[in-house]
Formats: C-alpha cells, sequence, structure tokens
C-alpha cells in the first residue's frame, strides 16, 4: 500500500518541500492543506509592491490548481484543520479524516502586532502573504502617506519601498537603530540617513500608543506625544509562529514548534518547518534555511533520515538606495570591526577577542565580496 506525506500550509516552506520530494520520487502520495487558494508566489516580493506597483494577481507565479496538476499532489484549499489524531494518524477537516503516514506541519507565522489604543487600532494593516496584501491593496492604493511600524528587516524594506513610489512615509520603533537585530551601529547609522535624505520621517526610540479616527484619516500619537495624522498603518513589528494546532495535540512547543536536526517533533511521524519550527533551539526565518530544510527532509521522507545542516549564510537587505548584505555574527557588543570605506561602498569583518572572524557586512559595490566572505565563516550548526 503506497504511503501518503500529509502537509498542513501551502507558504514557501510547504512548496519546496513538495518540489524537493518530487525530484526524489515521482510519485510519492502527497496532500497539501491549505486555508487559502494555494497559489504559488514570492513572498519576498511583498516588500517591494508599492514600486513595482504589484497587485496581488501580479505575484501569483502559479495557481494552486496549476501547481497541483504540474507536482501531482491532491491540494485543498480554503480547508481548516480541525485536529491531528495522532493514535489513529489522521487529520480532520470539513468533516472528514485524512489519513497519513507522515505529517508536516509548515503552519508559517503570523504577524506580531503590539497593542494599541484607540477606535483606529482595528485598522492595522500587516503585509505577512499574499491573502493579507490582497485585502488591504485598495486601501494602500489610494492612500498618501502610510505609517510603518516596525524597522527591522521587513519594515525598513517596506518604508524605503513606499518612499520610492512617493508615498509620505512615517517609520517607528520602540529601538534607537534601524535594523538592531542584525546591522553593527555604523551600518544602520549609514542607512538611518539614507532614508533620511529619502524624505521618511524616523521616529527611533518612540512607539506609537494611539490611533484615533480622524477627517484626514488617522490621527497616530506617540509615547513622546508626538502626534501625526496618516491614511494607513502597517505593522512590521514581527513575526510569531503559528504553534496554536502543534500545541492542542501535545507537541512540544517553545518560540516555535520544536524539532530535531531531522526536523521531527516529539512525534516520530510528525515533522514541521519554515517560519512555525523552533529546530535545535533557533528560529531560522529566512528563505536559504528554509530551502536546506526541505532538501534534507525530503530525504528523510522518502529515502534516508538525513540531518539538516545549516552553513554560514548570506542575508540580503532590500533597500536599493543602500543595498547591504551580511552573514555570521555580525551585533556582538565585544567584536572589534576591520572596515574598509570607498566611494563604491563598505566591507566590514568582525573578529572576536580571540581574534577569530565571525561575521561580515558589505553594501553597494562591495556586495561581490560576500560569497568569498561567506565561505570563510564556521557553520551555524
Amino acid at each position: 500500500m503506497k504511503s501518503t506525506i500529509v502537509i498542513i500550509g501551502s507558504g514557501f516552506a510547504a512548496y519546496q518541500l513538495v518540489k524537493s520530494i518530487r525530484r526524489l520520487n515521482k510519485d510519492q502520495a502527497i496532500v497539501v492543506i491549505t486555508a487559502g487558494s494555494g497559489d504559488d508566489y514570492v513572498k519576498p516580493e511583498l516588500s517591494h509592491v508599492f514600486s513595482k506597483k504589484l497587485t496581488a494577481q501580479d505575484m501569483v507565479k502559479q495557481s494552486g490548481v496549476d501547481f497541483a496538476a504540474e507536482h501531482n499532489i491532491t491540494l485543498m484549499t480554503n480547508t481548516y484543520v480541525e485536529d491531528i489524531n495522532r493514535m489513529e494518524k489522521t487529520v480532520s477537516c470539513n468533516g472528514i479524516k485524512i489519513a497519513y503516514d507522515d505529517l508536516v506541519l509548515t503552519t508559517g507565522a503570523q504577524s506580531f502586532v503590539p497593542f494599541v489604543d484607540g477606535d483606529a487600532a482595528k485598522e492595522i494593516i500587516t503585509l505577512n502573504s499574499l491573502d493579507e496584501y490582497q485585502q488591504s491593496q485598495a486601501q494602500l492604493a489610494n492612500a498618501k502617506s502610510v505609517l510603518v511600524v516596525g524597522a527591522g528587516l521587513v519594515g525598513t524594506e517596506i518604508a524605503m519601498d513606499l518612499a520610492t513610489a512617493d508615498y509620505d512615509v512615517i517609520l517607528c520603533d520602540r529601538a534607537d537603530a534601524l535594523l538592531p537585530n542584525l546591522l553593527p551601529e555604523f551600518v544602520s547609522s549609514q542607512l538611518y540617513q539614507t532614508m533620511r535624505r529619502q524624505g521618511v520621517q524616523l521616529q527611533l526610540g518612540n512607539e506609537l500608543l494611539k490611533m484615533t479616527k480622524a477627517a484626514n484619516g488617522i490621527e497616530v500619537k506617540f509615547n513622546d506625544g508626538h502626534i501625526s495624522h496618516v491614511d494607513c498603518v502597517v505593522c512590521a513589528a514581527g513575526l510569531k509562529p503559528n504553534t496554536t494546532l502543534a500545541s492542542q495535540v501535545g507537541l512540544v512547543v517553545n518560540h516555535g514548534i520544536v524539532v530535531d536536526k531531522q526536523l521531527r517533533t516529539n512525534d516520530s511521524h510528525i515533522f514541521a518547518m519554515g517560519d512555525c519550527a523552533e529546530i535545535d533551539g533557533k528560529h531560522l526565518a529566512f528563505l536559504q534555511p528554509i530551502i536546506l530544510s526541505a532538501n534534507a527532509l525530503a530525504k528523510t521522507l522518502t529515502t534516508i533520515a538525513t540531518d539538516v545542516n545549516f552553513p554560514a549564510m548570506l542575508i540580503k537587505v532590500k533597500t536599493p538606495l543602500l543595498p547591504i548584505q551580511l552573514s555570521g555574527n555580525t551585533t556582538a557588543i565585544d567584536a572589534n570591526w576591520q572596515v574598509e570605506v570607498t566611494e563604491s561602498g563598505m566591507t566590514a569583518k568582525a573578529y572576536d577577542s580571540n581574534k577569530q572572524f565571525i561575521g561580515f557586512v558589505v553594501t553597494q559595490a562591495n556586495m561581490p565580496h560576500a560569497f568569498p566572505l561567506l565561505r570563510q565563516l564556521p557553520k551555524i550548526m
């Protein structure tokens, strides 16, 4: 009897796994269950929809129906999983039970939205998925001014893209710097100046407290008493892994669904990968670790149990006015930096107290230096 792999979710992780399995086994039975349409799209493009004038439909690479046909899978769209019976090895949805031999949770993550007071707080927009963008694209297209909450990777990219598309933009964060979890201060400050020259109003070390409906849009009030008016508020303050279903059925959950290096949960027939997973204590919410995870898990599910190993991986900051690439430990307090600056860009190398190379940042025309430097870094796990 042919075994069945059931995958819950249809984001990048799910579809990367499907493609990886198909490279190894053309006939393996695969069922994908998704609450959405199952359309395949490039999620990083959400950071550039404004300057590129993309609609949600423009972003679809392949419809769910066509993806299912091409990869020979059963795709259940607009379907919510109600329960997992670990003893029976079944998934319940729409009043039916679907049997699995192995189950993979690729339930992703949802945008973290901090509490904000006021009668307009429910109008906060998040852009963590194609569906979310589709729901808000008309409102954003008609806006002229936008407040972006969160100066991390996604928030900073969106703010620059909005400004490039001639929106009036405010970017706020309780942190005192841009991308504080990725960039050393001397690079963050350069990005700060670039965005200021672009016209972005930066409210760093400041927090959105209240949103009130007003005749001219939304009045936003910050904790330092500053008040502005905008048409829309976009929140990009971080992600919260979707772990509710896993918790309900007794899987171990910490920040994400806890898995080992084979992406196996505490149930030997249930796996998790992507934004919902915590691998050996690490939450790696970038595309490259998902690709590596999919390749390893496909082998585990079809041929032989395989550990996922992560080399040092490159992070690209998609801020076209100051493009940045980095890898390794770039925010260590005690790092010693060797910095070379030219008119064309910067190359900065970080060393620890033992003079070991631990990370780097390159900008602008110096980005071709990234791959040779990347090869010098130790692997993550």
